[in-house]
């Protein structure tokens, strides 16, 4: 399995949902995958893909489709309800689980890694992903072309980057439109085609998000191996890729605040609250200081550091308020951005500081402030949880 989103169980205890539900969609797409493409095809599950079928569930109505899956090993050998593997939801996650799937192994042999003697299998495998995908998106009505042909064109501006002027943005646009068709599909499976516009706008940064988050991770290795990397080969610093990421993360909030999905549990569980934990882990990893977007990350760029250069972000002086969090290993609840700590939607106040503040309270008690404070998107940028 792959992928970028890892929701927290404790999120799903603060939502009121059963944290089950992941697991739910998880096995679905699993047995999906296996029911139609066989034993070897369940080594394409995306966890990412998983959230097409939250997605496609969320916006459905009527009871969502369970079937009862019988014992395996990752479940320790227990029963369990899952997402039916028939549901338009899973049918769409295991497209673009097998055709992201096909991609990624093209990657692995296009880059001669592993064994030559590895190389043909390995193509044939993926070669019959893509050709499963195509299968099973003409079931649920999706027009993979654009899809093959934006995965295509990639490969063809990775290799053209190397000797020609690439812009980030044309190296990550491909990923953009997978993404993005993929997500306004899940409004046309639920019928909601009010929701198409904000979904596939959604998308597009998700798959920013992605392309972005992967190359900023992998850009030491990339470098040290002498392999491609976007930003090395258009000349990005990983601090201004992570002012692209948590732009995108942002716009991303704003789309999905157009649709009812924004405040739907689940879908803040699963995508939301994984997402901004992400863009966070990656702050910390560039050196970004965690503090209130609307006060000082405007110029977070000056005190981030660049991965391999040594340069460390200077010491600052925290107040008061934070030196005692600090020594007391406790941390902010997110309304602390607020001078009384009050919720600036709710007028609800709060404890300034809770211990073991989980991953999604810095989003609690407003729509995630794309819609109730003046920063720009950034109210739960800051916040140490």
């Amino acid at each position: 399995m792959f992928g970028m989103l890892r929701p927290c169980a404790h999120g799903a205890q603060k939502y009121g949902i059963d944290a089950g539900q992941w697991r739910a969609h998880m096995c679905g797409l699993c047995l999906g995958l296996r029911d139609g493409h066989g034993q070897v095809a369940r080594s394409a599950t995306n966890t990412d893909a998983i959230v097409l079928s939250v997605l496609t569930e969320a916006q459905r109505s009527g009871p969502a489709a369970r079937t009862v899956a019988g014992p395996c090993a990752l479940r320790g050998m227990r029963r369990a309800e899952v997402a039916s593997a028939d549901s338009p939801g899973v049918r769409l996650a295991a497209t673009a689980s097998l055709l992201l799937g096909a991609a990624k192994i093209r990657d692995h042999v296009e880059d001669r890694d592993g064994s030559v003697l590895t190389r043909r299998p390995m193509t044939r495998i993926s070669d019959r992903w893509a050709a499963s995908a195509t299968a099973q998106a003409a079931l649920i009505g999706l027009d993979i072309d654009p899809l093959v042909t934006a995965i295509a064109q990639q490969t063809e501006l990775e290799h053209r980057a190397g000797y020609d002027a690439v812009s980030l943005d044309e190296l990550t646009g491909p990923t953009q439109t997978c993404a993005s068709e993929l997500f306004a599909h899940t409004a046309i499976l639920a019928d909601r085609p009010e929701n198409v516009s904000a979904l596939r706008e959604a998308g597009r940064h998700f798959g920013r998000i992605a392309h972005l988050a992967d190359a900023v991770e992998d850009f030491d290795t990339d470098r040290a191996r002498g392999r491609f990397n976007p930003l090395d080969a258009t000349g990005t610093t990983v601090t201004q890729a992570y002012d692209l990421l948590r732009e995108s993360d942002a716009e991303l909030r704003r789309a999905m605040a157009g649709t009812d999905l924004a405040r739907t549990p689940t879908v803040r569980w699963i995508l939301l609250d994984p997402l901004y934990a992400l863009v966070r882990r990656l702050g910390r990893g560039i050196g970004a200081p965690l503090v209130h977007a609307c006060s000082a990350n405007r110029d977070h760029a000056e005190h981030a550091h660049f991965p391999g250069t040594g340069h460390r972000p200077p010491t600052r002086r925290p107040d008061i308020g934070s030196a005692i969090a600090i020594a007391l290993g406790v941390y902010c609840t997110g309304w602390a951005c607020c001078s009384d700590h009050t919720s600036p939607c709710t007028g609800e106040r709060k404890d300034a500081w809770i211990k073991n503040c989980d991953c999604g309270d810095c989003c609690e008690g407003c729509d995630c402030c794309s819609n109730c404070c003046e920063c720009d998107g950034c109210c739960c940028d800051g916040c140490d949880c």
